[in-house]
Parts: C-alpha cells; structure tokens; sequence
C-alpha cells in the first residue's frame, strides 16, 4: 500500500514539474524555448549538442550558445 502511494506521489509531482516548466517556458521566444527543449532533451529525453542544434536551425554553435544563455537568463530573472 505505501509503495503505492509513493508511486502516486511520484506521479503526481512529475506533472506538476512538468507543469511548472512549460508555464515557465511561455516567456520566452519561440525560437529560445525551441532550442532549450532540444538542449535539454524536454519532451522526447534526448538532449541535443551545441552542434547538433546549430544544424537544426542553420546557425552556429556560438550563435546556439548565446540564445540558451539569453533563455537561462530571462528564466532565471522571471518571477513565478
């Protein structure tokens, strides 16, 4: 019975991280949450190189480099 609503408890906090970091996401440009989902690997747990990302949107590693950092920033600096 406890294993069980441990599971439940488990669950139920992933979602609502998962919750948590799409709410997040939505201050950010479109272009910045594409290349943070793809660094981070959210939504399909396969994270993306700086390389890997660059060939993706056309850009260079640097230029990926720049659009995480300025994305970190702005979430960090956001107040939920």
């Amino acid at each position: 019975m406890a294993k069980n609503n441990t599971k439940l408890e488990v669950k139920k906090l992933k979602a609502e991280i998962e919750r948590k970091i799409e709410e997040s996401l939505g201050v950010l440009t479109e272009r910045e949450e594409k290349v943070l989902r793809l660094r981070f690997g959210l939504g399909d747990g396969v994270p993306r190189t700086l390389e890997e990302v660059g060939q993706i949107f056309n850009i260079t590693r640097e230029r990926v480099r720049q659009i995480e950092a300025k994305a970190l920033r702005k979430l960090r600096l956001c107040k939920f």
